[in-house]
């Protein structure tokens, strides 16, 4: 009878080598809620690849596959908050929202896991946020949102077209904590995007 063990481990032992040797190895994309996330992205000329990906459900309805990517895979949420690497929020939609139910579960988000005398320094880009949602209008079905975050700040993308920007590192690390915070928009969700 052929041993199983060694198989495996011969199996392995071709990876290893091949790996070793300088082998490409190949990411694979996933799927969720019939939605492909991207093994990996770029972003001005930077590799991200995805540190996790989970469903935003509310009421038992489905909202929004949300995908975070990184220059460094980590499960340390503070860490990655407070990083100046690039860090992107993917949003992919599977109903339509309109802007004003997006914003304000942003904007719960940011109420929900900033201490009040912070928020209330962060009124400013909160309203630029609130604006350029309003901006965007109603989110269809299929729709995707991108929130680029970096040292300086926070870059909101919708379908690919770059919608504005907000340049307050503070504000980008409150924007974060809507899903990597203490009170995250969802338990299951933030431990999805922490790769857990």
């Amino acid at each position: 009878m052929p041993c199983i063990s060694g198989g495996r481990t011969a199996a392995l032992s071709l990876i290893l080598a091949a790996t070793l040797a300088g082998a490409p190895v190949i990411a694979a994309d996933m799927e969720l809620a019939g939605v492909r996330v991207p093994e990996q992205l770029s972003e001005g000329g930077r590799a991200l690849t995805l540190n996790g990906a989970g469903l935003r459900t509310k009421f038992v309805v489905k909202v929004y596959v949300a995908a975070l990517y990184t220059t460094v895979k980590s499960s340390d949420a503070a860490a990655l908050i407070n990083s100046t690497e690039p860090r992107r929020i993917r949003l992919q939609l599977l109903r339509d929202v309109d802007s004003k139910s997006l914003d304000g579960a942003l904007q719960e988000g940011l109420r929900d896991n900033t201490p009040k005398q912070e928020l209330a320094a962060l009124k400013d880009p909160a309203d630029r946020l609130s604006r350029l949602m309003a901006d965007i209008g109603t989110a269809k079905e299929g729709d995707v949102v991108d929130l680029d975050f970096d040292a300086r700040g926070v870059t909101i993308t919708a379908n690919g077209k770059q919608r504005g920007r907000i340049d307050s590192p503070e504000f980008a690390r409150a924007l974060l904590r809507v899903w990597l915070g203490d009170n995250p928009a969802q338990t299951s969700l933030k431990k999805a995007l922490l790769g857990n």
